[in-house]
Order: C-alpha cells, then structure tokens, then sequence
C-alpha cells in the first residue's frame, strides 16, 4: 500500500476491480484524489491503477466486511470526499426463477443490497463530518423494468435504489449528496464477457470509460444540483435525468 497523504481528499470505490468501478477508479486518480479501491481481487495487478490503494474486500462475507470497512474508514475517513458503490453480482446466466440457485441469490443479496447498507453505514459518518459528502451508487435499468430470467438482480437493485434514495431523503445536500448512475445501453465489461459466446461480438456495447466524465464532474463538485438524483449515462457519455426519459429494457439480449 502506497504511503498515506495527509491533505489529498480520499475516494472509496467498492467494486473498482474492473469494469465501470475501475473505469471511474483510474479518472479519479487522474483528477488527483487519493483512490482507495476496494475489491475481492487485486486491482494493481494489471496496469492502469498504478498510485492506487487497494484494500481487499468480500462482500458476502457479512460481519468481515463490514469490519473490513470499520477499519479502512479509521486509516482514511479523516479525509474521505466521496464514496462510488460499483460492486455488483449478476450471476453466471439469466436463468428463470426456478432455476437459480440458493447461493446465487444470496451472493446478490449480499453484494447488490446488503454489500450497500454496510457501505453506507460505515462511511457515511465520514462524509457527514466534511460536509458536503458525496456517495454514488451504479445503479441498472432493471430498476425500471424489471423483466424475465433476472428476478434476483431486479429485485436486489431496485431494493438499492430505492435504499439510495431514502437516504438522500434523510439528508439536506448541504451535508451528503446522494447520486445515482446508470447506463442507457449494456456495458462491456467483463462480467458481462463472461456471460457470452468466446466469439460474441461486444463492439455495440457501451464501454466503462463512457463514466469518467460525470464521476470526475461528481468529484469536482461534490454532486451539487444532482442530490437525490438518478443519472443516465450514454455511450458518448452525456447525462440526462432518469425522470426525462426511462431507460429501455435489456431483457431482451442474448444470453
């Protein structure tokens, strides 16, 4: 772990091993903060991190890491700005209900939900304490749609949701502002990879980097005017209010 800087704000991402938390993870060390990245494998592994913190982390494993987390905010929160909750499990396949499995659901719950709930409760004392906090959860369009063969990441991420939005409804922005961003298409990430054919072809898929822009604008401005907020994100990565124009369904994708 890299030495500890005592006056560079300091950013958590849950979930920036890859994909859009890795993504939002490198521009935030572009912009300068101090990016501790919280994750079950290592993310300083491969190049693109390089300055970074990487503090592990499994999110279903309940009370280690909720812990876990107890203990990162004591090294960091003196200077913690802002939280991005990126964590997320889909599961291996889109799968009817009566076909996923126990463990698959849980390791959903565990990550998608309860994976949050311990996040903010760890953190968000921190960010209330250097106010304005901001805290970030990647959200899905399964929020709004729901749809077949996916019932626990639906249900799990409209649950999160709707867990962001009490909390934004709890605090005035002048102390935390609590944001929400989602892509308007699928995104090519590697669980997404892994999920398709070796030879399916994932050129029309959003990718990861279209995130940057609004994370580093977020950061900046510690979220002002997008408290309460669920954010769309598109592949040329512009920004409009999920109440301007619900996302479209992707049910309807190759499995």
């Amino acid at each position: 772990m890299h030495p500890v800087s005592s006056d560079v704000p300091c950013v958590f991402v849950i979930g920036g091993s890859a994909g859009i938390g890795r993504a939002i993870a490198q521009a935030l060390l572009a912009e300068g903060a101090q990016v501790v990245v919280f994750s079950r494998s290592d993310p300083l592994a491969y190049p693109g991190l390089e300055g970074a913190h990487w503090w592990p982390l499994d999110l279903t494993r309940g009370d280690d890491s909720r812990r876990e987390l107890a203990r990162a905010v004591t090294r960091f929160g003196s200077r913690l700005a802002a939280v991005f909750y990126s964590a997320v499990a889909y599961g291996p396949r889109r799968a009817p209900l009566l076909e996923v499995l126990d463990s698959q659901w849980r390791e959903q719950l565990a990550t998608n939900l309860e994976g949050l709930w311990h996040t903010l409760s760890a953190t968000l004392p921190a960010l209330l304490a250097r106010p304005p906090g901001l805290f970030v959860g990647l959200s899905s369009e399964v929020v709004y749609n729901g749809g077949p063969l996916r019932a626990g990441y639906a249900a799990t991420k409209a649950a999160a949701s709707n867990l962001l939005q009490s909390v934004a409804q709890e605090y005035p922005e002048s102390q935390v502002r609590v944001v929400q961003l989602l892509p308007a298409e699928m995104v090519d990430t590697p669980g997404i990879r892994k999920r398709r054919d070796a030879s399916f072809d994932c050129s029309g898929y959003m990718n990861s980097a279209c995130f940057q822009t609004v994370a580093v604008q977020l950061y900046r401005t510690r979220g002002f005017g997008a408290h309460g907020r669920a954010l769309v994100v598109d592949a040329h990565s512009q920004v409009r209010d999920v109440n301007q124009h619900l996302p479209a369904s992707q049910s309807r994708q190759p499995t």
